[in-house]
């Protein structure tokens, strides 16, 4: 039986202590979008912080959702414009609704596929790179690592010219596929599946497996835990940027929630979100930026508790050798 010294005690109260106030600190700001964007124009205002809305209000939600309305969604073939004299192919389209819905569906979309995508494409690559031996691979790997070191805006007017040239311009599939080639998700994979013993990759053939059954029945089962970190990491990245959509997207229909965000957070008024209402017009736009970041976060907070779990030994593998 372990006794604890008072040592111990003091150190272990400490320790409880330091992680309240980090947790405070962290969980605060959280608390504090939550509770704007249900507060009336007053409140906002008041010299004084309102730490709990003397009324809570969903008129700011309202504001958010009176928009013009626009199709839920729309699809179009990637790259059927080739086919289809210079013209986009439209396979499906939503419903009218509310532009915010709109913007909200787009993000989600974009982020699910080019998630998707990548995590398939970097299985993949990893696995060749850590397990096949062909004429350049030390090359190639070092290619990508090098890529890894290039800032977004260096490539800025060259993927722009690229996406012009496939058709792409303003379309989601031009935002989709330039973060597809995400060099530090190859770059996981290749460090990870060098991990996993040979032995099993052969059984595997002996057993009459190929290629794609390895990677699909072998490699990602084995994967669920570092895939789980890509997601998290590589998800909120693309949830939260708004510099290449800005750049590539023209229609305001096709923005992601994040860039209409980003419009909001920077403008001195409610400028194109359709205020109207009486009152201070800082504190509409306030209360509507509250609203709109809470829409943004709630999904990020949705997922997280699903991967926890695999994003916590994910982050463990390297850390102890077995």
């Amino acid at each position: 039986m372990k006794i604890e010294t008072g040592q111990g005690r003091a150190y272990k109260i400490a320790s409880i202590i330091i992680l309240v106030i980090l947790a405070f600190l962290f969980t605060f700001p959280l608390y504090w979008i939550v509770t704007g964007a249900f507060k009336n124009g007053a409140d906002i205002n008041a010299t004084k912080p309102i730490w709990v809305p003397t009324e809570w209000v969903m008129n700011n939600f309202d504001k958010l959702m009176k928009q013009r309305s626009v199709p839920l969604w729309e699809i179009y073939l990637p790259f059927g414009s080739f086919f289809n004299g210079g013209k986009k192919v439209l396979l499906t389209a939503g419903p009218e609704a509310p532009a915010a819905i709109r913007w909200l569906i787009n993000a989600v979309l974009m982020c699910v596929l080019a998630m998707l995508i990548t995590c398939l494409t970097a299985a993949m690559a990893g696995y060749a790179l850590a397990k096949k031996r062909f004429n350049g691979r030390a090359i190639l790997f070092s290619l990508i690592v090098c890529a890894m070191a290039l800032p977004k805006q260096v490539i800025l007017i060259p993927l722009l010219k690229e996406m012009s040239a496939l058709r792409l311009y303003d379309s989601l599939w031009a935002v989709i596929f330039p973060t597809v080639g995400w060099p530090f998700g190859v770059f996981l994979m290749k460090q990870f599946s060098e991990s996993i013993p040979g032995e099993i990759l052969e059984a595997a053939r002996i057993d009459g497996a190929g290629h794609i059954t390895i990677l699909v029945k072998v490699i990602l089962p084995l994967s669920k835990a570092i895939l789980a970190v890509m997601v998290l990491y590589y998800g909120v990245s693309i949830w939260n940027g708004w510099f290449w959509a800005t750049a590539i997207l023209r229609d305001r229909e096709k923005y992601p929630l994040q860039v209409v965000l980003r419009e909001i957070l920077i403008s001195n008024d409610s400028q194109g979100m359709n205020a109207g209402a009486v009152g201070d017009a800082e504190a509409v736009a306030q209360s509507i930026r509250y609203a709109t970041i809470m829409v943004a976060t709630v999904p990020i907070l949705l997922v997280y508790p699903f991967l926890q779990k695999y994003f916590a030994s994910g982050v463990m593998i390297g850390a102890v050798k077995e």
